[in-house]
């Protein structure tokens, strides 16, 4: 039985969490939200899971250091921008093996850092120690038992399959991967195209519209990638094809929805208002803009995003510009 950590009880956290204890192993979680504690504390449930029960190998600590004191894995479960933060308090609380594992899916905006570097430069660990976990997946299914895979990615393969290990169960698969540049790329790019493909559902469009949106967003997914020394294998793995498909089709999909909502003639302003969780994409897009220009990689489809959610770009104009664009070889 391991002795696990979790920074961060959003849907995505305690569902992993629920996972371990599943598994048999114990686990101290943390939360931001002293009141949000209070309240799981007090009724073992969730406020944003229904019919879910905490097991009863999780616990719950209101101080960071009481968390993960003497914990030999500590799970990363806080929204992207605030990843930093979370690591630069937490780090010297560490100890010397830690596994630390990355569940935040996008790409610091200013430093273009994938989370995995920002953990690294924001605390004492070896890259070997950091491990994502990535994949397309939605809380609300893994909750249900509803087969489903991962990938854990780390430069480091016995820390990989430590996670690999840990999460795996009957209905929950983990493959592993050491490209986990390439991994977190693609589980956190994704994230743009499914707010493209929100648009397409508000403004009516079909299964045409997505299917070409999906194909031609992986391709210039891929394309970054490779500029920037990753595998290209890679995103056609599970946090590649796999984590945009779920993310562009499902109900689930935070981001998907706030494409939808935009597509119907609503501002990102008034959209953000009444969500209670973070749609890691709107973020993402602003980092994946600057991550074109730094590359000079051509990636249509995401600058049209970009100029939608930044600019007030009209979305059908730029799905005019879009499929007008200078013909060329697939």
């Amino acid at each position: 039985m391991a002795h696990i950590s979790l920074l961060g009880c959003g849907t995505w956290g305690s569902t992993l969490a629920q996972v371990l204890g599943r598994n048999g192993h114990s686990v101290t979680a943390w939360h931001y939200k002293m009141d949000v504690v209070d309240d799981m504390i007090r009724s073992r449930m969730h406020p944003n899971i229904s019919d879910f029960e905490f097991h009863s190998n999780i616990i719950f600590k209101k101080e960071i250091q009481t968390c993960i004191e003497g914990s030999n894995c500590i799970v990363v479960a806080v929204p992207s921008h605030g990843v930093r933060n979370i690591i630069e308090k937490s780090s010297s609380f560490f100890t010397n093996k830690v596994i630390l594992v990355n569940v935040a899916k996008g790409i610091e905006n200013g430093t273009l850092s994938t989370m995995s570097e920002v953990i690294k430069e924001s605390s004492n660990l070896d890259s070997g120690q950091i491990v994502s976990l990535y994949g397309p997946s939605h809380a609300e299914e893994v909750i249900k038992g509803d087969p489903t895979t991962l990938v854990s990615a780390s430069s480091d393969k016995s820390s990989a399959e430590y996670v690999q290990t840990i999460f795996s169960s009957d209905t929950l698969r983990v493959y592993t991967n050491n490209d986990i540049k390439g991994v977190e790329l693609g589980g956190s790019l994704k994230n743009v195209i499914a707010i493209a493909a929100g648009i397409c559902d508000g403004i009516g469009f079909g299964d045409n519209s997505k299917a070409a949106l999906m194909t031609r967003g992986i391709a210039e997914i891929t394309r970054l990638g490779v500029a920037m020394g990753v595998n290209s294998d890679t995103f056609s793995g599970l946090s590649g094809i796999g984590d945009l498909i779920v993310t562009c089709l499902s109900i689930h999909s935070r981001n998907r929805y706030v494409g939808e909502e935009i597509g119907k003639g609503k501002t990102l302003v008034s959209i953000l208002d009444k969500m209670d969780m973070v749609a890691e994409g709107i973020r993402t897009t602003q980092s994946v803009y600057d991550l074109s220009i730094k590359y000079q990689v051509e990636m249509p489809i995401s600058e049209g995003v970009y100029q939608i959610l930044f600019n007030e770009k009209n979305p059908k104009e730029i799905v005019s510009e879009l499929m007008t664009r200078d013909l060329k070889l697939e």
